[in-house]
């Protein structure tokens, strides 16, 4: 009995220990970490990593709301003295079902959560732009080999490549939207368009606010009197809209989807989902806003934005049916024509015997 008291209390005193180390763990508010964290000159560890975090990135991510200690909760009370490595936690306690959905892709035994995510600059894809996205791709999928492969079955495969997300078509994400982006290119340089910085969108708006560059009324809405205004107002700066078709919801199933390999999927059947698009852009902590753009403007973009166009979202039934009478129209005469030649071919005959 006397051993079994001992080894009683010696676990009662080691949970002691181990709620008390944790409690001052969790105290350590995030100013504390950044304190020396947010340090560029912050010392590297064994693996010469440094472990410097960006406090601007951070303050920018869905994880800075729940905080540092939420992930790294035994920090020990010796803390960066004595030199204990605190743990981290697993991207899967906390993100159960994308994690069980990723494994299972074609990725699951390929890359870990944070070969593509920096847990502390991660964002969700509204406030990120189509080529931050498409990058995390690039880090293993080298561009030129994209293409070339594409090219085999896609047409304009490099031009489909710069428009579209990886994710859009392998992933099963669905409710897609179009996102515009603003690019911005050297007057005269002829080099790429590349997305446009704050400051250089900074430099279009009299007190600092971009977003009123485009949004003029302030009402967190860009109608299509405003886009067409805006658009035309880049034309003189050497800037553009670029969109993207972007998935509202991502999932993490990566997978090469069939149905993607159907032009009608993007041009045709995703029209209904094309009437909704937002303007993105970027803040000043390298983060990304977005404001609504008035529902239906993708069917206006031929006239308000030039170099993007959606073929099969701006049908229209009428047109299509004035369009197929012309065509049977036109067919009709040769059709006649060759028709009455054939019933009146003994007349000719006889014609031609008499003659």
């Amino acid at each position: 009995m006397c051993m079994f008291k001992k080894i009683f209390w010696l676990l009662t005193l080691l949970t002691l220990h181990l709620t008390i180390t944790l409690i001052q763990a969790a105290s350590i508010p995030d100013t504390g970490c950044m304190g020396c964290h947010g340090q560029p000159e912050i010392a590297r560890n064994a693996r010469n990593k440094s472990s410097f975090i960006d406090p601007a990135k951070y303050s920018g991510t869905t994880h800075s709301i729940i905080g540092c200690t939420v992930c790294h909760d035994r920090v020990s009370p010796g803390h960066p003295g004595d030199g204990y490595l605190s743990p981290k936690a697993v991207c899967g306690d906390c993100h159960g079902p994308v994690n069980d959905e990723y494994v299972k892709s074609v990725h699951g035994t390929k890359a870990r959560c944070n070969d593509c995510h920096n847990p502390h600059e991660v964002r969700l894809p509204f406030f990120m732009s189509g080529d931050e996205i498409n990058g995390k791709c690039a880090k293993c999928h080298d561009s030129r080999k994209t293409i070339q492969s594409h090219a085999k079955w896609l047409p304009q495969a490099d031009l489909h490549i710069d428009s579209l997300l990886c994710i859009s078509c392998h992933t099963s994400s669905r409710e897609y939207a179009i996102t515009l982006s603003i690019e911005s290119r050297a007057p005269g340089s002829g080099t790429a368009f590349k997305l446009a910085t704050f400051p250089e969108l900074t430099a279009l708006s009299t007190d600092g606010n971009i977003s009123k560059i485009i949004d003029q009324n302030g009402d967190n809405m860009v109608s299509l009197a405003e886009l067409r205004a805006f658009n035309h107002h880049l034309r003189s700066r050497n800037m553009r809209l670029w969109g993207m078709m972007t998935p509202e919801v991502v999932t993490h199933n990566y997978q090469i989807m069939v149905n993607r390999w159907d032009c009608s999927f993007c041009h045709a059947s995703g029209s209904k989902a094309m009437q909704k698009s937002f303007i993105v852009l970027p803040g000043k902590n390298g983060d990304f806003s977005r404001i609504p753009v008035e529902k239906g403007a993708i069917f206006d973009i031929l006239y308000g934005t030039p170099d993007f166009y959606m073929m099969g979202s701006t049908r229209s039934t009428a047109l299509n049916i004035i369009g197929a009478l012309i065509v049977a129209t036109g067919l009709s005469f040769p059709v006649c024509h060759g028709f009455f030649r054939f019933l009146t071919r003994k007349n000719r005959k006889e014609e031609h015997h008499e003659a």
